[in-house]
């Protein structure tokens, strides 16, 4: 079992966690692989830790096998701001071995120093090796459906 250390990523870590956010995208969800100057742009936002955070797992020779990402919002009917988990990603080889288990305790307790009223996530309705572990880790499931739209401009004006 590798021992994984949980950290806030650094500049340092660019060329290692971009490798692995490719993985998550191409490999692990089958998108389009995006623009490079988006990917490095996004990256930096998160290390700004202005609109949102990103925590790297990383074994003891320093090579990252995962990372969550926190994104920084507000919800109305809570009248406060939220955290967003929007990725939570470890390599193939890293599964089962409780570094996601340390990436969402090191979301989760970033949400509780720093006062957000809640943390909150989706995952894919057919990813259900992560639908387990959320129920494992004490998630609860919403009662709110999710969707989205390709913004258009000039239609419904």
């Amino acid at each position: 079992m590798t021992q994984v250390t949980i950290r806030e990523a650094v500049m340092q870590d660019i060329p290692q966690l971009k490798a692995l956010m490719l993985a998550y995208i191409v490999d692990f969800y089958q998108y389009r692989q995006p623009e490079d100057d988006k990917l490095n742009g996004l990256i930096h936002t998160l290390l700004e830790q202005k609109e949102g955070i990103q925590f790297v797992a990383e074994t003891e020779d320093g090579t990252l096998v995962g990372f969550a990402t926190l994104y920084f919002t507000f919800s109305t009917l809570r009248a406060s701001k939220i955290a967003v988990m929007n990725d939570l990603y470890v390599v193939e080889a890293e599964r089962g071995q409780g570094a996601a288990a340390k990436l969402f305790a090191a979301c989760k307790g970033y949400a509780a120093r720093n006062s957000y009223a809640n943390l909150t996530w989706t995952t894919a309705k057919d990813n259900f090796r992560a639908q387990g572990f959320y129920d494992k880790i004490g998630g609860d499931r919403s009662d709110w459906l999710t969707y989205s739209v390709n913004p258009t401009s000039g239609i419904g004006d």
